[in-house]
């Protein structure tokens, strides 16, 4: 079967390099799927899953926003954070969403940024979720 290269790389480093049959995401515009031979594309992402599929593994990596250039050949993610599902610290995420939904709770009380605690309740989910699927 073909493959596409695909890279998923952070302002800290390349966190996945692979060829792999079969690359799903969340853009922006919705769900998309990647095979090899995709017409050339690029595209804002949402706070997601990646799914990697080769054979009959499936690798999830968790992002937290960011951009996919897509071309027939490659798959570039270019994201602010990413963690493939086997390096994620559960505990870690979870304080991080107790952290974010105790600010929700108190942004009356106090000058909260709710976007800002939402988007770190998101981000805390997704790694929370990816890392459910090891």
């Amino acid at each position: 079967m073909k493959t596409i290269q695909v890279s998923v790389v952070t302002p800290d480093g390349p966190v996945y390099e692979s060829d792999v049959e079969m690359v799903s995401l969340k853009a922006q515009s919705g769900e998309l799927g990647v095979l090899p031979g995709h017409i050339p594309m690029v595209a804002p992402l949402q706070i997601g899953a990646v799914r990697l599929k080769n054979g009959g593994n499936t690798k999830y990596v968790a992002v937290s926003g960011g951009f996919v250039e897509v071309r027939p050949d490659k798959v570039s993610i270019l994201a602010q954070s990413a963690e493939v599902s086997d390096s994620i610290d559960v505990e870690r995420a979870m304080r991080a969403k107790e952290r974010a939904e105790q600010r929700l709770r108190e942004q009356q009380k106090e000058n909260v940024d709710f976007r800002r605690a939402e988007m770190a309740l998101q981000r805390a989910v997704n790694r929370i979720t990816v890392a459910g699927n090891k």
